[in-house]
């Protein structure tokens, strides 16, 4: 449910001159604002959304007397996928690895050793209700419980968001932490999807980020641009375009598959490059899905192509129900390694663990 969070040893500048010299080659195309969706209609794709499982197959011309193992047709963690990204998996192919994303399995329900509701310590770091601050220089507002899709791997799924603030008086705390909290220079917006906000409310947040002098970077975790593409519509690239004015604004996408990047999100990824984001993405190494060096190869290929620089390849979080698509580190570094013999350095990204109460990410590749 929650995006990727916290970088390990990030640095805005660093990475903006990097971003630059990346992309210097790739053109930078402008969708018409005719072309882009209107605001409100990213809220009108939510209700058409998936959730339950017997629509979801059924529009996948998929029977359920012919899945290759036991499904949980209603599970503790809901199903919850948008049209825009079901209509990107291959109709009657169980196997598509955009659907073996949502699909929701009966072994999700079996316990596994080593495996808890809350893998990468969120709950010990958080300092205020909603505000986590596990790494020096940068804290993570938790602005939103909801996200557009819910990946059945989501390191969140078992995070208490009813606990979340919810009035002003609860969000004034994380303010005033943020205020005073030394050598914070960055705030990270994750949830849930911070974009799963409607504009006036993330118009608020944005206001209250910016009257903090010592903010100098101010980044998203968001899978919309993906899974719900119609959520970068012209209100959102305005406000985006006018805190990138005086901060420098990183929008870290997350996708797992070439396939995911449809045409839709090629124009939504280019719209926000051309409000002023650098654009980051975060993948995790998923079994079955991208363990293998040529598809992950055609991500780093397909990202780069749309302006975006291949960043984190996560090592599955062990959240209780998701240890089926769980790889061994040493998978990892093999595919680490044939990355580096079929790609430039800046498209390989960098593999990592988040281990709970480290002060940053532990890289798993030499």
């Amino acid at each position: 449910m929650g995006s990727r969070c916290e970088s390990d040893s990030y640095k805005p500048r660093n990475w903006a001159q990097n971003y630059r010299k990346t992309m210097a080659t790739v053109p930078a195309a402008r969708p018409p604002l005719a072309a882009l969706p209107e605001a409100n209609t990213w809220q009108k794709d939510m209700q058409t959304a998936f959730r339950r499982l017997d629509p979801l197959l059924r529009y996948l011309e998929l029977d359920p007397a012919g899945a290759p193992e036991a499904l949980a047709a209603d599970p503790d963690f809901p199903i919850l996928v948008p049209l825009a990204f079901a209509a990107l998996m291959g109709k009657g192919d169980w196997h598509d690895p955009l659907l073996a994303q949502v699909l929701p399995l009966a072994r999700e329900t079996l316990p596994t050793a080593g495996f808890t509701s809350d893998a990468v310590g969120d709950l010990p770091a958080q300092v205020v209700p909603g505000l986590l601050h596990k790494y020096a220089s940068r804290a993570l507002l938790m602005v939103s419980h909801q996200c557009a899709v819910h990946c059945r791997y989501c390191f969140r799924r078992e995070f208490p968001y009813g606990d979340l603030p919810r009035g002003k008086e609860d969000w004034d705390r994380a303010w005033e932490y943020l205020a005073t909290a030394e050598g914070v220079d960055e705030i990270l917006f994750s949830g849930g999807d911070p974009l799963f906000l409607d504009n006036r409310r993330l118009e608020k947040i944005l206001a209250s980020a910016g009257a903090l002098p010592a903010i100098r970077t101010l980044r998203f975790h968001t899978r919309l641009p993906v899974v719900l593409p119609s959520r970068i519509e012209p209100g959102l690239l305005e406000l985006l375009r006018s805190a990138a004015a005086d901060r420098s604004i990183v929008m870290v996408i997350h996708a797992n598959h070439a396939r995911e990047l449809g045409a839709e999100c090629t124009d939504a990824l280019a719209a926000l490059r051309n409000a002023g984001a650098l654009l980051l993405n975060q993948a995790v190494l998923l079994k079955g899905i991208n363990d293998d060096a040529e598809t992950l190869a055609d991500l780093s290929r397909a990202l780069i192509a749309r302006g975006v620089l291949p960043y984190y390849l996560h090592q599955l979080d062990k959240v209780q129900g998701t240890a089926h698509f769980e790889t061994t580190e040493a998978r990892g570094n093999e595919l680490i390694a044939e990355l580096r013999g079929k790609l430039p350095g800046y498209a390989v990204p960098r593999y990592v663990r988040e281990i709970a109460g480290a002060p940053h990410k532990t890289p798993l590749s030499a």
